[in-house]
């Protein structure tokens, strides 16, 4: 019988307290009077958003929303892994394994995973719900930490025997973005046989032969233009993480807005203003929960295993996903999409839709638009 052990999240008092502390201390210095949000986190929001996480936010409201989920923990070749596990409804509900990424953690899933578990709740149809597993990445959250930095790809089989040892599914469908999407890829790709079919919603992995024709060479020109100004966090972590752990598990302040300039850089926003589409209470749980579980350092470990991996090459003798894939495209993603015939040399692309509206944090930005896409992903699979 597989060691499955119920999981409650209570941060203690004492480190609540110290976070304050810390927060309450920290010495506020200058910004360039032009900045904005151009040369990083903005200072300004940054103080707005300290002082409502000193005298607006309520941790323990957001910790109860969190334990309303029912979350286990379970080992996996001697790491712990945490998930949450939403059984569906109705009599064959689809196992579906949900991945979040880099800076996001299952609190992007609190508001996900009811709707996909029991569509028949919000107005939608019994025969469309999952079962739902949606895990803490390894090294991130309140999933164990490795022992050295792990790719996506190593942690794939992780998560394979999580869906098929520990929880007895034969097979099962696998949805992620950012670091999700590297690892469902990894799911479809190395474990084809339980993996129905994956669902990404972002364009994380790459062709051996790069880009074919104008089209293609057009996209990844401009890729790499966007890219310029986002790259600093990607080579700090993919290279010398343990460097940069040293000042951010020192500061509650500073993990703030390494992560809030991403949620505003990387999101569908209305113009510089963050919380057009994420509000405080969100983005300072997601916060705490680097904070709190001490984790900040070894989630940036990810990057340093996905570079020892190979990188974002899907197969270096240019084999594709085979199984079943879908694509969402939201168009304000970071990792801007190619166009489909270079999609399609990497995965076997059955769906593919272009968003109106909505970034990188699909589940959180525009729930309802992923939500009914893997719905008629699923439905194709069943």
């Amino acid at each position: 019988m597989p060691d499955i052990r119920p999981f409650e999240l209570h941060v203690p008092d004492e480190t609540l307290k110290d976070i304050e502390a810390r927060v309450r201390a920290f010495p506020w210095h200058e910004m360039p009077e032009d900045g904005g949000w151009a040369y990083g986190a903005n200072l300004d929001y940054m103080k707005e958003l300290c002082a409502y996480w000193l005298d607006g936010f309520d941790w323990r409201t957001q910790e109860a929303a969190i334990n309303r989920h029912a979350h286990f923990v379970a080992p996996v070749d001697g790491i712990d892994i945490h998930f949450m596990h939403e059984k569906g409804s109705g009599p064959d509900p689809m196992p579906l394994i949900l991945s979040h990424g880099w800076p996001g953690s299952v609190v992007e899933f609190l508001d996900f995973v009811e709707p996909l578990a029991h569509p028949e709740r919000f107005g939608g149809k019994v025969e469309d719900a999952f079962d739902v597993v949606a895990p803490s990445l390894i090294g991130f959250g309140f999933s164990g930490k490795p022992p050295r930095p792990f790719g996506p790809r190593k942690m794939a089989g992780y998560f394979n025997k999580l869906m098929t040892e520990v929880l007895g599914y034969e097979r099962y469908m696998a949805q992620g973005g950012d670091w999700g999407g590297a690892l469902s890829s990894g799911l479809g790709f190395d474990h084809a046989i339980p993996s129905r079919g994956i669902h990404v919603n972002i364009m994380i992995m790459r062709t051996a032969d790069g880009p074919q024709g104008p089209d293609e060479e057009a996209w990844a020109a401009a890729f790499e233009r966007e890219q310029e100004m986002e790259n600093g966090y990607r080579t700090q972590q993919a290279t010398k993480p343990q460097t940069l752990s040293y000042a951010m598990m020192d500061s509650p302040v500073g993990i703030a807005a390494w992560l809030i300039e991403k949620f505003n850089s990387w999101s569908d926003t209305v113009g510089d203003d963050i919380e057009s589409v994420h509000n405080k209470d969100a983005m300072l749980t997601n916060i705490m929960v680097y904070i709190a579980s001490r984790t900040f350092n070894t989630a940036s470990w990810i990057y340093y295993g996905r570079r020892e991996e190979g990188g974002r090459v899907m197969s270096p003798d240019g084999r594709r996903v085979e199984v079943p894939t879908a694509c969402a495209l939201f168009p304000k993603e970071l990792l801007s999409w190619p166009p489909r015939s270079y999609a399609e040399r990497i995965y076997n692309v059955t769906q593919w839709t272009e968003m109106p509206r909505g970034g990188h944090f699909a589940a959180m930005e525009e729930p309802d638009l992923l939500l009914a896409d893997i719905r008629k992903f699923a439905r194709m699979l069943r």
